[in-house]
């Protein structure tokens, strides 16, 4: 049982040609990707809304939100349903992935810093990085991501779509 307690369970996607990770208990759930009721004003990151269960969830490009090239829809483009905890609350988001592949458990020992480049970059957004099968595995810290004034626009953005 104690070996239970040293691993965490991530879902693993990619982006271009990355491997990237968030942890399982934030993925409601995984959907095909649809286009988007697109919101006029928005981030350039923010693809629009799209109804999830009766739930108007902001839809996001994460290879954009992330200093990447645009998503290219394929037959494998999914969208990953998270609610992400920030300032107390939950913030209910689709972030779009070029291909989602399973869910896996990393030992938490096995999780390292983000790299140390001697420079001042945008980091924070990365909680770790693994190591595996000769590549690496960026685990995202989604609160990080989407805090301050990106989660207060998103909220707004779902707020008044529910109040229309």
């Amino acid at each position: 049982m104690a070996n239970a307690a040293a691993e965490s369970q991530y879902v693993t996607f990619s982006l271009e040609n990355e491997c990237f990770a968030v942890p399982v208990e934030v993925v409601r759930e995984i959907l095909d990707h649809e286009d988007s009721f697109r919101i006029p004003h928005g981030p350039d990151y923010l693809l629009g809304l799209r109804d999830v269960r009766g739930q108007g969830v902001p839809v996001i490009d994460l290879r954009l939100r992330l200093g990447m090239s645009r998503t290219q829809k394929t037959p494998h483009t999914r969208i990953l349903v998270i609610d992400v905890p920030i300032d107390g609350r939950s913030l209910s988001l689709g972030l779009v992935a070029d291909r989602v592949f399973e869910v896996t458990s990393f030992r938490c020992d096995a999780i390292e810093a983000a790299p140390d480049i001697g420079i001042r970059w945008q980091s924070d957004y990365i909680a770790g990085v693994v190591r595996r099968a000769g590549d690496f595995v960026v685990i995202v810290n989604l609160a990080k991501l989407f805090s301050g004034s990106d989660a207060r626009a998103l909220g707004n953005v779902t707020t008044s779509m529910e109040n229309a």
